[in-house]
């Protein structure tokens, strides 16, 4: 048997072929839309994928699945269970096979078992993987968005994400139940997770590509001795807030991904056509790194970072009804390329232009002052603060800002911020931090793209005011402040 992880940083994202070298036929779980990446693996290895199967209807990315039976010619398998709001709209248009619980397929000589494990989606499947040449029962289960290292899959997305009302709790009772039944496999069987750390799919998991029911059995919080009700509390507990795209994902994915035919690269524009595109209401998105923005930038351009959170952010902020586009570091465009391919995994496939860096030198030679994002010092900020001469805002998630903040600091969480800005204080300038000054670089870009002249970012965020980088420590601190008050 043959087995490929593949994994993509930026969505923190597993995926998996599985193959038989005997008789060269190979299975793909859970593609996400980079369906080259598996077509490639499987001529490496000698086989062909003759079968593409998922977990579930995905919310954090667009799947590649039914693309990818396209075009190798796959038979397409898709899970048949949960209730009718919830089923695969497009399955009968792909002549997709229709999975239930305990239904079995064979790749070759590699046994697939679905085994119905429903609490994250009331539809997900999960896959028992036995390699019939050599053994007689199961070497691993992908248990998909179900069972993690570390964490189980959050059952609050649909409510949360896809506003369907009143279903969390339901839905995070039947995650226990689907965990219990889950426990009652032996300690050796392998568990290959659909997502690692970074996933906004579960709040706590590990960095661990794989792991096996009885270390997860240890140590896992989830298969703890505790009653359903705890069991309840505790998982819907400090969820991190999904981000805004998920609701657009489960919609793409329900009724049936576009073939998007690979990544393509889109027109690159003179510098000159950036004001004017801004000046018509155009969205542009500079991806240059945040020190990089902070000294010069375009007014009324926002910042997203092309790093590890890049998709996240960009899934967040950018809308999907309308043309948008970028400026990127380099001439030749290779940064260019990996924007254009973070942002179609997410569906974000409206990129209208691209400018290079330099474009943004160009803005500022018609005699045109270039913006920039004013940092302050956690010392400084401490200073102020104790003054009243600034008003601060906290831009983590909720959950972090609940676990520790600075005194008297309201918090929003970065992807709220553009529908919530008529709640920012305007009379004083505002300080937007976050842990390390990642998320807030983009928060400030956002609130100036949107009209605000007086904000400013704290350098190092929450993690360097924690470390000590004020006069005071933050317990005397938070005495002056609510004195101050």
């Amino acid at each position: 048997m043959i087995v490929k992880r593949f994994y993509d940083d930026k969505l923190a994202q597993a995926s998996y072929l599985i193959g038989c070298g005997r008789t060269g036929n190979a299975l793909v779980i859970d593609a996400n839309r980079d369906v080259g990446q598996y077509v490639r693996m499987a001529e490496a290895e000698g086989v062909t994928v003759t079968h593409v199967t998922e977990t579930h209807i995905h919310a954090d990315y667009v799947s590649g699945s039914r693309e990818l039976a396209e075009r190798t010619g796959a038979a397409l398998y898709l899970s048949d269970e949960g209730d009718a709001s919830w089923k695969y709209a497009f399955a009968g248009e792909a002549g997709a096979v229709l999975l239930k619980d305990g239904d079995i397929f064979m790749v070759g000589n590699v046994k697939v078992e679905a085994v119905h494990t429903p609490g994250h989606t009331p539809e997900h499947l999960s896959f028992l993987i036995t390699d019939t040449a050599a053994a007689s029962g199961p070497m691993a289960i992908v248990t998909g968005d179900f069972v993690f290292v570390g964490d189980v899959g959050r059952p609050d997305l649909l409510e949360r994400a896809a506003k369907v009302e009143g279903t969390m709790e339901a839905a995070a009772r039947t995650l226990f139940r689907s965990l219990e039944r889950f426990k009652r496999y032996p300690d050796w069987l392998q568990i290959w997770p659909g997502h690692g750390a970074g996933s906004a799919c579960g709040k706590g998991l590990s960095a661990v590509p794989h792991s096996t029911v009885g270390y997860e059995r240890r140590f896992n919080w989830a298969f703890e001795e505790m009653t359903e009700d705890r069991f309840v509390a505790r998982v819907l507990a400090g969820q991190p807030e999904p981000p805004a795209y998920f609701a657009e994902m489960k919609r793409i994915n329900k009724q049936g991904p576009r073939t998007l035919g690979g990544f393509r690269r889109p027109e690159r524009l003179a510098g000159r056509r950036l004001a004017k595109l801004l000046e018509a209401g155009a969205l542009v998105v500079d991806t240059r790194p945040a020190a990089e923005f902070a000294a010069g930038h375009v007014p009324g351009t926002i910042n997203i970072p092309l790093d590890k959170g890049f998709t996240t952010w960009a899934g967040w902020l950018v809308p999907y009804d309308r043309d948008f586009h970028l400026i990127v570091s380099d001439r030749d465009g290779r940064s260019l390329d990996e924007a254009v391919r973070d942002l179609a995994m997410i569906g974000l496939d409206r990129v209208a232009g691209w400018f290079a860096g330099e474009a943004v030198a160009e803005y500022a030679t018609g005699g045109r002052a270039l913006g920039t994002v004013p940092q302050i010092a956690p010392r400084e900020l401490a200073e102020r603060l104790l003054g009243g001469e600034v008003t601060a805002l906290d831009v983590r998630g909720r959950a972090e800002w609940e676990a520790g903040h600075l005194p008297g600091v309201e918090n929003i969480p970065v992807g709220y911020l553009v529908q919530r800005i008529d709640e920012l204080p305007r009379d004083k300038p505002l300080v937007v931090h976050c842990q390390s000054g990642a998320r807030s670089a983009i928060a400030a870009s956002v609130l100036q793209a949107k009209g605000m002249t007086n904000v400013v970012n704290l350098t190092g965020g929450f993690a360097a005011w924690e470390a000590g980088g004020h006069p005071m420590e933050a317990g005397l601190l938070a005495e002056e402040l609510i004195s101050a008050r």
